[in-house]
């Protein structure tokens, strides 16, 4: 019984530290580093909407996907459009 289960385990992957609850994920690459001539503002709504979620909570990093500086520059930019009413700071 024992050799089925190592016979099946072998045959999805001849690696020995297969284990089926942790796939290989592929990394994100951010959005800003990836498209050059893409410029944050903060004025420009629709561009921040993709950085926020339905509740208006900004989004963390491994969810947008954006790397550390940048992660911090659209936060900045979040929190600026509130101050100025273009994003709301929470969902109605």
């Amino acid at each position: 019984m024992a050799d089925k289960k190592n016979n099946k385990r072998n045959n999805r992957n001849n690696d020995e530290d297969y284990n089926p609850r942790f796939r290989k994920v592929r990394k994100k690459v951010c959005p800003l580093c990836a498209d050059k001539n893409l410029q944050l503002d903060y004025k420009n709504a629709e561009q921040l909407k993709k950085f926020i979620n339905d509740k208006g909570k900004i989004l963390p990093r491994r969810a947008t996907g954006a790397c550390a500086i940048h992660q911090r520059d659209i936060t900045l930019a979040v929190k600026r459009a509130r101050q100025i009413a273009v994003l709301p700071y929470t969902a109605e």
